[in-house]
């Protein structure tokens, strides 16, 4: 017993000399080697997947008000039914963003992505009824319900058919860059490069209700 006390006296010093050499190590490393960097990496599968978050991003909306005049032959012996209504009307350009794949995503470098975009797209058009209304109707023979129907149809199609002359899709693209990169590079943290898809079909998509 009295030789462990001794060796336990002789031991001490040292071990309490080592406990201090690590504490002070401990605490003062990052002052003889530098703080490490830290490294933040952002895969292709977060990234795509923040990105689908995002669903149908509307980037531009047309709104229309027009007289359309619907003339209908019921009977080549009775003058032709018509009707004319003044219609109002929108159309909205998107870029689905669900479309993105993980091959439209490249990280060109540590500190830049670049992303194919998808073709932009009318996402909806409508007719709105409550700013649309009737002006005139002859000759309907008892069927004035059935033509404001089939005229509002017309006027329906025809809005789509005026944003597509009127450029919406052109300008859908452009916005992307005006509101699609700043918001991707808040999503990424770096910085984005948006490469548009040029091209410009749209395939035909239902009116929205």
């Amino acid at each position: 017993m009295p030789f462990l006390l001794y060796l336990l006296r002789k031991i001490l010093p040292y071990l309490i000399l080592l406990v201090a050499l690590v504490f002070i190590w401990r605490s003062c490393k990052d002052l003889f080697l530098g703080k490490p960097e830290e490294t933040v990496q952002i895969t292709h599968n977060t990234v795509l997947q923040k990105i689908e978050g995002l669903g149908k991003m509307e980037l531009v909306r047309y709104n229309f008000k027009d007289v359309v005049e619907y003339k209908k032959e019921l009977s080549r012996w009775l003058p032709n039914s018509r009707s004319v209504l003044i219609v109002a009307g929108e159309a909205v350009g998107c870029i689905d963003m669900n479309q993105v794949t993980r091959q439209d995503i490249q990280f060109t470098n540590d500190s830049t992505i670049t992303i194919k975009l998808p073709a932009p797209e009318i996402c909806y058009f409508k007719v709105d009824h409550t700013k649309s209304r009737i002006f005139a109707m002859e000759y309907t023979y008892f069927q004035d319900a059935t033509l404001v129907d089939e005229a509002y149809k017309y006027a329906e199609k025809n809005v789509r058919q005026s944003a597509l002359n009127a450029g919406i899709l052109e300008e859908t693209a452009r916005n992307a860059d005006k509101i699609l990169k700043p918001m991707l590079e808040g999503i990424t943290g770096k910085t984005v490069v948006l490469v548009p898809n040029r091209k410009t079909e749209n395939p035909v998509v239902p009116p929205k209700r």
